[in-house]
């Protein structure tokens, strides 16, 4: 029977209570335990082996680092194999986004129900094989001169190891963030939060570090590019393979095996036998519904829908739908506001250093104000640096500035790079509500469902400037973007509400006095 191992402690919300519990197993959620609890004796929860943790970040980092490095690197290699032509690098990117959608369901029961170490084996297997293939395809497209027929078929090829990679990195993020770090933090809520903090924390200086390497390297040559791109993907699939590995081996709670929360009606196995022997047309007709339900991903949609922690995993998602993040779409826009190269890098590098504040800040607002509380301070943050960035936009736009003017481009950077500090630590936010609240046996169905979420939105996003393709028209991208805040802000605010009865505390002197 679980017992609590110390006292508990208020979160910082009013209806919410930290419980540091200790189950059955809970003396090897990680190594160097140390002694039991003395009876009487107050003792927090169980601390995790630093050698196991450098190791999850160890091969977190050479997971992200190089499918940031591939991802930066492919716009580079397909600009010079297609030279002025912007449809390979989005139907390459949009066909990723496609067939990550398009398996939510499988990969999700899959991350449920299979063998933990085995699914992030595959998935690191998986990253590299595609990356090096296509590194050799690109490098054969690059060096070798082709028939236009023989260049289309290398580029379907490639097309169909980025599907791989995509899915593969998918299911490596969501086995080790939303699933792998909650059963080694279990009973452990302050652990989580730094363990969440720290593996963002890697993300965003992969994400600011990765790029700048290759293009680096691609500026001064792209073969040498994508030869680099290769040599470290293969240089590091080993040292990843044995970290993970040691990681399973050193937690055993890794090896608990996913059970089904809801049991199986009664009745199901009565109508399985009576009807073991349908006719050849109900038969079929079965199998086509379903795998129209898996296709439409029926199931997962309403296990996603239908619980609690739906609408901040939803609001995230939604933020997704941005022109507004310094990728892509907004460093071309900046390049047309006579903006040079190293001015935007200086840019991205100046908001990266923005967003990796938030992994800092985020975790000690969570400790004083509780995780939703920190969530809203988020998000209304967000919000409000966006709503002055586009009236600042606006004001010169009807003074008639052109959208890539520098004076109307230059408020909207700024306010972009400061509210990105309130984009990550929601994100942060909206992760542990999801870690906290998502069942065991459910974790892969929800966080893929939510991941496929995602990709739809960041294919709205490139369809904003397919539509709007002229930099001159970027304030229709910019409106649909802040709308599309707006309404996460929206969402989340009504989940708090909902949640704990009220948005804000109001001060003590509205307070309503209560006579004695």
């Amino acid at each position: 029977m679980n017992q609590p191992v110390g006292p508990t402690e208020p979160t910082g919300d009013d209806d919410l209570v930290a419980h540091a519990i200790l189950g059955r197993d809970g003396a090897v959620i990680a190594e160097n335990v140390g002694e039991l609890p003395v009876p009487g004796q107050d003792m927090g929860p169980p601390d995790i082996s630093r050698s196991v943790t450098m190791r999850l970040y160890t091969s977190h980092f050479l997971s992200t680092w190089n499918s940031r490095l591939f991802e930066a690197g492919v716009v580079y290699f397909l600009a010079s194999i297609f030279p002025d032509n912007l449809q390979p690098i989005s139907v390459y990117a949009l066909t990723r986004n496609a067939a990550a959608i398009a398996l939510t369901v499988p990969v999700g029961n899959w991350i449920d129900r299979g063998y933990r170490l085995t699914i992030v084996r595959i998935s690191i297997i998986g990253q590299r094989v595609a990356v090096a293939a296509s590194c050799g395809l690109f490098w054969v497209m690059l060096e070798q001169p082709l028939s236009a027929e023989a260049l289309d078929g290398l580029f379907a090829a490639a097309v169909v190891l980025a599907c791989i990679e995509k899915v593969s990195a998918c299911v490596n993020l969501v086995s080790v963030e939303r699933d792998w770090v909650v059963v080694m933090t279990e009973g452990n809520e302050a652990a989580r939060r730094t363990m969440n903090a720290r593996m963002r924390r890697i993300d965003l200086f992969c994400k600011l570090l990765g790029p700048l390497t290759v293009a680096l390297i691609a500026a001064a040559s792209v073969p040498a590019a994508v030869c680099s791109t290769l040599g470290m993907n293969l240089v590091s699939v080993l040292v990843e393979y044995l970290c993970i590995e040691t990681v399973f081996r050193r937690v055993p709670t890794l090896r608990r095996s996913a059970r089904p929360s809801t049991p199986q009606p009664p009745e199901a196995g009565t109508h399985q036998q009576l009807s073991r022997q349908p006719s050849t047309s109900t038969a079929l007709r079965q199998r086509l519904q379903r795998m129209a339900a898996q296709v439409l991903m029926i199931p997962s949609l309403r296990l996603y829908f239908g619980h609690p922690a739906v609408i901040p995993s939803f609001s995230l998602a939604l933020l997704y739908l941005t022109t507004l993040s310094f990728s892509g779409q907004m460093l071309t826009y900046l390049l047309a506001s006579n903006i040079n190269l190293w001015q935007v890098g200086i840019i991205r590098g100046v908001s990266t250093i923005f967003e990796l504040s938030a992994t800092w800040i985020t975790p000690r607002l969570m400790k004083h104000i509780g995780v939703i509380r920190t969530g809203l301070w988020s998000i209304a943050w967000q919000m409000a640096w966006l709503a002055g960035g586009v009236s600042w936009f606006f004001y010169y736009y009807g003074r008639g500035y052109a959208p890539t003017n520098l004076m109307p481009a230059a408020g909207l950077t700024v306010a972009v790079a400061f509210s990105r500090v309130g984009l990550w630590g929601f994100d942060l936010s909206a992760q542990n509500i999801v870690q906290d609240e998502v069942q065991d046996d459910r974790r892969g169905i929800f966080s893929t469902a939510e991941a496929s979420f995602q990709n739809v939105f960041e294919m709205l996003a490139w369809a904003l400037t397919i539509i709007w393709s002229d930099p001159n028209s970027f304030q229709w991208p910019v409106l649909v973007s802040v709308a599309g805040v707006y309404v996460a802000g929206g969402l989340y605010a009504f989940f708090l509400r909902r949640r704990r009865g009220h948005l804000i505390h109001a001060p003590s002197c509205l307070a309503p006095k209560v006579d004695v």
